[in-house]
């Protein structure tokens, strides 16, 4: 008997529960509707039956002020007030109901008890400051925080919350004087309050300069707290001022008796950014901390990578500097020995002998000590074979390179790699003048898992076709296919020459506009950026329906932005290709700079 009432006591609650939700559901639309009558009744209906629910209180609340009911929701509020005095964001309510009627004095009178009746605890703080912020009464929220914070006895305890408020009202200065409070209080919420100001302070005027100021005067007051020191050098990265950044972080490394962690990721985000001096800088740092550092091999590899980087940028070197260069790949390989350790540094020394010595036959005897090398890895083997085939094509031993290619393809057949020597293999019968089996070859590639190898191949593919059919005799492009491999071989003069006899004998030939963005490519190997543009600029007047246009605006752009430092004109480069060439693959990139240079944030 007993089991049966309790199963029906069960039963009756649930329907009860049932309806409450079914009812606040409702209520929700009425009110997301503006049906305020209609949610009124359902909203008074559910705080009738839960006194205790705020949530409830406050949807009644506002539905009786969005129909005027002034006077039943003073009797509500007020009630609310007898009913849980602790709640002292009862009063904002009250507040808000006095504002509605623009009757400020009573308004304010009530704000100011809320305020005076603020217990010593936590989440009625925290209410009452959300309830003045939601409102908008945000001076009346920073007085809930202050007093709050002397309440509870922790200095800047609601300075998190205060940084808010002041973003809320707009004042700069105040929102980043709280935030550094917090981060004093709380170094903890370091990432959390740069998260913050990276969306925020690009937008305002002259923000990161108040940011460095207050850090300033903070490090001299107190130059042993570190957190302050840790957050300028943060700024100085937003600002891409890394040299700064990095004075910084070294002198914080020397005096918290460091490993080298923060300089070493500093350098690589510097390099990353390109700023290979200071990324340089960084690292021969750590060098010079010594065997011990933990970043001391990696660092040194590093250097000579950021090295040829600024080869490969375009810094402008002399024969000095490469013999320099040489010789720390030397000094590197003589302390660490050639093993398959050390076999990718042995690579990028060869490259460098073979692309900025021209001393190829060193490359080569190089990467052949590489290949013999006892228990080398399958795709570091296969890796040096293809660079190997390169320099003895670049030395016009074309027998070597395809027997190299065809040794990789075999070996590492359904790898990227083989694919690669593969496309290199039909590269190669083009530089010969047979496009009719580098078409074969590159009809197979097209299908390539690789995208890179994929696109490569339909590009020369497609390049075969729309050329090679427009003159019988094939001529003008087996010149250019050689004038191909001489600018590979680094061969300048020679593809030069090539490239103006078709130019001279092939007036009007569909090759023309090839030729200008290859002879572009040339001169900006040879930092003749101002012959490059001259080149660029004939594709785009005299070629306008040419399939390198957007390619050549892009690159004037970069040239621009890049090389001769002339911000506007990379601007109105980009610019066109936004305007002009909307279907470009360029078009995303161009966007991304165009903002960048106009000042759209710190990136």
């Amino acid at each position: 008997m007993l089991h049966k009432i309790l199963l029906s006591i069960a039963f009756l609650v649930g329907i009860t529960v049932s309806g409450i939700a079914q009812e606040a559901r409702l209520a929700r639309i009425y009110f997301a509707n503006q049906e305020y009558e209609k949610a009124a009744t359902l909203y008074k209906k559910l705080y009738d039956k839960n006194h205790t629910n705020d949530y409830y209180f406050e949807r009644y609340f506002v539905t009786l002020i969005e129909l005027e009911d002034y006077k039943e929701a003073e009797k509500v509020v007020k009630k609310a007030i007898k009913a849980s005095p602790e709640k002292v964001q009862r009063y904002v309510d009250y507040g808000s109901l006095f504002e509605r009627q623009s009757k400020m004095d009573k308004a304010n009178e009530q704000y100011e008890k809320a305020i005076k009746l603020l217990p010593g605890n936590q989440a009625q703080i925290l209410k009452l400051a959300k309830a003045f912020a939601s409102r908008k009464q945000y001076d009346y929220a920073i007085a809930t925080y202050e007093k709050g914070s002397k309440l509870m006895k922790i200095k800047n305890m609601f300075a998190y919350e205060l940084g808010s408020i002041y973003s809320l009202k707009g004042d700069i200065p105040k929102m980043i004087g709280s935030y550094l409070d917090c981060l004093d209080l709380q170094p903890s919420r370091m990432t959390n309050i740069q998260a913050f100001f990276q969306r925020t302070l690009p937008k305002s005027e002259g923000g990161y300069a108040e940011l460095k100021k207050q850090l300033y005067e903070r490090i001299q007051k107190e130059p042993n707290n570190t957190v302050y020191a840790e957050m300028l050098i943060w700024v100085f990265m937003q600002e891409g001022n890394f040299e700064r950044a990095l004075q910084q972080a070294k002198a914080l490394d020397k005096r918290l008796s460091e490993n080298g962690t923060r300089i070493y990721r500093l350098a690589q985000t510097a390099i990353r950014e390109k700023d290979y001096e200071t990324g340089i800088d960084g690292f021969e740092y750590l060098i010079k901390k010594g065997i011990n550092c933990p970043y001391y091999i990696d660092a040194k590899q590093r250097v000579l990578a950021a090295k040829r980087d600024q080869l490969v940028e375009g810094y402008e070197y002399t024969k000095e500097d490469l013999v320099e260069l040489e010789a720390e790949y030397e000094d590197f390989l003589n302390e660490f020995g050639r093993s398959r350790n050390t076999s990718p540094i042995m690579r990028e020394l060869a490259d460098f002998e073979a692309f900025y010595l021209n001393n190829i036959d060193k490359a080569i005897s190089i990467l052949e000590e590489v290949i013999k090398i006892p228990s080398l890895p399958r795709l570091s083997v296969a890796q040096a074979k293809i660079d190997l085939g390169d320099y003895y094509l670049m030395k016009s031993e074309v027998w070597e390179s395809t027997l190299l290619y065809s040794q990789v393809d075999k070996e590492m057949k359904d790898a990227p790699l083989g694919e690669l020597a593969r496309f290199k293999n039909a590269k190669l019968s083009y530089y010969k003048g047979d496009f009719e089996w580098a078409q074969d070859q590159l009809d197979v590639l097209k299908g390539s898992t690789s995208e890179l190898i994929s696109n490569d191949a339909i590009d020369l593919s497609v390049f075969i076709m729309e050329h090679f059919s427009l003159d019988t005799t094939a001529t003008p492009m087996k010149m250019f296919a050689k004038a191909d491999l001489y600018t590979f071989q680094n061969k300048f003069e020679e593809s030069f020459k090539v490239m103006d006899s078709i130019t001279t004998k092939y007036k009007g030939h569909g090759l023309e506009d090839d030729i200008l963005y290859n002879q572009s490519e040339i001169y900006i190997k040879k930092y003749q950026y101002n012959d490059a543009i001259d080149a660029l600029e004939d594709i785009v007047e005299k070629h306008k329906k040419g399939i390198w246009v957007d390619n050549a605006l892009f690159k004037m752009g970069e040239l621009y932005e890049t090389r001769l430092n002339d911000k506007t004109k990379a601007m109105e480069y980009y610019e066109k290709i936004l305007i002009e060439h909307t279907g470009s693959l360029f078009t995303v990139e161009a966007r991304k700079r165009y903002r960048k240079l106009r000042g759209d944030g710190v990136q």
